[in-house]
């Protein structure tokens, strides 16, 4: 027999034998790796997966037709495949907590990577581990519960009262502007004691909205789209600040003290051993952070006030009655005292953040294989807990989509109340574990104070019909016009 016919029949044999080691490898792999118990769900189109649907805006105090519909068919835990990446979607109150509780143990912060591209590298929102903890740090130190009641209480009412005052007797004007006018003029101050009305505070604005758009865009690098814009403004504000750092560094070093400024720069630059590349990315992310948030609850609030006559009635009285205590005891200014006082305010913030949602899921991704009430969570899969599903769930919140602000109240004098303890498991609205907002008592504070002289100094009404939507980033598409009338309750 020839050489070739025996590679001939060498090769048919080992042929003839393949199929036996290929089921051979599969039973060994099936006998040492069991199968996954992964949630029931459907991963969608290859590639997109449901991406689209589930991105798809719908009214912000609901939780959209997809997930109604994938919590329908397959419960409040289910898996999918979203940005591009194999993930499970948790609607489920218990595992949430689960998923924030075990940041850095099982879980850890991942956002799409043109979140990054754009908010910076070192940016809090994307930081994860020792780096995000520092980062952290510097921002509760700098938003510490002293510094609120003796510095930032008084810069939210100057500058609350600097955006009402410019309000014209029935004028109609977008709320959600003024709003967004309100909260960054304040952290422009607080961030970098920049001025409202400057010329330098005005261009940074002017910039910064284009750098809003693209953020919230689809992440196209191509010229003429607003992600493309926001790459370029980003870079025009970081050279500003940049500029800004230069300017205090100079001071620091000529040991000039009596022109320095109490804002979170100077501190940075005096009390941390960051780069001025981390610098610059935490200056943005903090302008991001403060500046967003913050003024879309301030627009929920005005949106949903008129909608409750009582509520609006008892936020009257209740401002009303401090209002005149400060006038019979000479007092101009409130203190942390009066702002403790808001009782019913308090209230009234905490429904707005649970019925308006400003933030409706996180980001996060298993480290390890996680096991949760019996269902797999393989490493490396997105996780994204929708925070928004468990704050309009009806079996946790009574009438889940009816702005109800005293079930917030002890006494649940109006439908039910929440417990004490159930409102703290379950109600989420700054995140929570060691990713908690860092500023959500800054966040609450300004809401409380806006809302004191809003309500003390002016009727409104809506003067067109808009609602809020989730993009999924929550806005108002007219930009919520209203009609102010002004008025006094003191």
């Amino acid at each position: 027999m020839s050489d070739s016919h025996l590679t001939f029949y060498s090769l048919s044999s080992i042929l003839a034998l393949l199929p036996i080691f290929f089921i051979l490898v599969l039973i060994k792999r099936k006998q040492t790796k069991p199968r996954l118990n992964l949630p029931p769900g459907n991963m969608g189109w290859p590639l997109l997966g449901e991406t689209i649907g589930y991105l798809k805006p719908y009214s912000a105090t609901t939780i959209g037709e997809f997930m109604d519909q994938h919590i329908a068919r397959y419960g409040t835990i289910y898996k999918s495949k979203l940005f591009g990446e194999p993930a499970i979607v948790s609607a489920d109150a218990g595992l949430n907590r689960f998923i924030l509780q075990n940041e850095g143990k099982l879980f850890e912060c991942s956002y799409p990577r043109s979140i990054g591209g754009i908010l910076g590298k070192w940016s809090m929102l994307v930081l994860v581990g020792d780096m995000h903890r520092d980062m952290r740090v510097i921002s509760l130190n700098f938003l510490s519960h002293a510094r609120l009641r003796t510095h930032l209480l008084k810069e939210v009412e100057k500058h609350t009262l600097l955006v009402l005052n410019s309000w014209n007797q029935n004028c109609t004007f977008s709320a959600q502007d003024e709003a967004k006018k309100f909260t960054f003029n304040l952290m422009a101050k607080h961030i970098m004691s920049m001025d409202p009305g400057e010329i330098e505070t005005e261009q940074l604005k002017k910039e910064y909205v284009t750098f809003m758009k693209g953020v919230v865009s689809a992440p196209l690098n191509l010229p003429g789209t607003a992600y493309r814009k926001a790459l370029k403004s980003r870079s025009t504000i970081l050279k500003f600040i940049e500029g800004k750092m230069e300017e205090r560094v100079k001071r620091i070093q000529e040991g000039d003290e009596s022109l320095e400024e109490d804002d979170l720069l100077n501190w940075v630059l005096k009390h941390s051993n960051l780069s001025t590349e981390q610098i610059l990315d935490l200056i943005l992310s903090l302008l991001f952070a403060g500046h967003e948030t913050s003024s879309v609850a301030i627009a929920l609030a005005i949106y949903f006030l008129p909608g409750c006559p009582q509520a609006m009635q008892q936020l009257r009285e209740e401002h009303s009655e401090i209002a005149r205590a400060k006038k019979q005891a000479g007092e101009v200014e409130l203190t942390w005292e009066d702002y403790k006082r808001m009782e019913f305010t308090h209230c009234v913030v905490n429904e707005t953040l649970r019925l308006g949602n400003v933030v409706r899921f996180l980001h996060r991704k298993a480290l390890k294989d996680v096991n949760y009430k019996g269902y797999d969570i393989p490493c490396g899969w997105k996780v994204l807990p929708v925070i928004a599903a468990v704050h309009l769930d009806p079996s946790l919140f009574d009438q889940p989509q009816h702005f109800n602000p005293w079930r917030w109240q002890n006494n649940g004098s109006r439908g039910t109340c929440p417990s004490k303890s159930t409102a703290n498991n379950n109600f989420l609205p700054f995140g929570g574990g060691p990713r908690l907002c860092a500023g959500s008592e800054l966040a609450k504070l300004e809401m409380a104070v806006f809302i004191h002289h809003l309500v003390l100094n002016y009727h409104w009404e809506l003067a067109d019909s808009d609602q809020a939507f989730a993009y999924p980033f929550v806005d108002f598409p007219k930009g919520l016009p209203i009609r102010v009338q002004a008025h006094s309750l003191i």
